[in-house]
This record gives structure tokens, sequence and C-alpha cells, in this order.
């Protein structure tokens, strides 16, 4: 079965380190993605594609940075995405490995979570959702802007921790068209 992103009811977000003290979270506000799941209801694949000038830490002006080309340089690189390569799922455990491209730079990525079976909405509509979450260093996608702190660390780490939280709704099948 074909998914499309529910976007009103996903969210795709990031958390790193601040002067080594304390944690800055965002958000990006524009995606979409797809998915596929196999006839006994288990994951198959997913796709995404997250718009870089989308990205929200709730302060205007570290967003702005974070789009400039120290960061996303999202003038020129509009677009992040995600494929999966791979997908192992034993109950509502799943972990999902795939290629994530930031920056023009593709590298693999795992995640794992839980996918949450294909069920019926109140209105009939098949849904399912994956929650999922994993760890990256941004340097290795070319996000390598830093500044050194006087008493040894630096302005902002290079791990991040990112999180997706996505519903999805099932595609309608074709319904043929009588000639």
């Amino acid at each position: 079965m074909q998914w499309n992103l529910d976007t009103t009811h996903s969210e795709v977000g990031f958390a790193v380190k601040h002067l080594m003290i304390s944690t800055v979270r965002g958000r990006f506000k524009s995606f979409a993605g797809t998915g596929e799941t196999n006839p006994d209801g288990t994951l198959k694949s997913v796709t995404m594609s997250i718009d870089a000038a989308s990205i929200d830490t709730n302060v205007g002006q570290r967003d702005d940075h974070l789009r400039s080309p120290d960061f996303f340089d999202a003038a020129q690189f509009a677009q992040l995405s995600f494929a999966s390569t791979a997908v192992e799922q034993k109950g509502s455990d799943v972990t999902v490995t795939g290629l994530l491209t930031m920056k023009g730079v593709s590298r693999p990525v795992t995640l794992a979570g839980e996918f949450t079976a294909p069920t019926k909405d109140p209105w009939g509509n098949p849904r399912a959702a994956l929650e999922v979450s994993g760890k990256l260093n941004r340097k290795d996608w070319g996000l390598g802007w830093n500044q050194a702190l006087e008493a040894g660390g630096v302005v902002v780490s290079e791990e991040v921790k990112l999180s997706i939280a996505a519903q999805a709704v099932a595609v309608a099948a074709a319904v043929p068209v009588a000639a």
C-alpha cells in the first residue's frame, strides 16, 4: 500500500547543544513524504523532502544564520532529502536506514523507533504512523561553522539529534475510467 505524509499531523525536529550547556530545539515547517507498506502491514520504505528555508528555532536571527552558507545554504541547496535503503521491523519496533542528503552531500543514516501499523480513522481512511530518531554529525554534510569558547568547547555541538513523527494516509487506489 502507498502512503502520503499528513503534514498537519507530522513533525521534523532536531536538537543540538549550544555553548556545551543547553539544548536548542528546532523544526522544519515545510516537508513532504511518502511511504509503502508490505501486504502484511509492515513498513517497506519511506522517502522525505524538507524545505531547508523552513527551519524554525523560534529566533529569527538564528534561523537566518542557519539558512546561510555557514549551515544549510538554503539559497543554493533548497531541499534536504531522505530515502530509505533498508527497513527492519520486529513488532512495532523499526529501524530505517537510508541516505540523507544535505548541501549536496548524501550519507547513510540509521533512525530507530516505532511504526504503528495501518488502522482506520473515524472517517474510514487508512492511516499509519512512524516515529523515529537518530544522531548525526553535522560536519559530515558540510555544516561546519563553529566558534571556540574561551573556557574550552564550542558554540554549537557537532552532534545533532534528529526526530521525525510522521502520520500518513493511504493513497486512494485509481479507479479505472470506463471507455
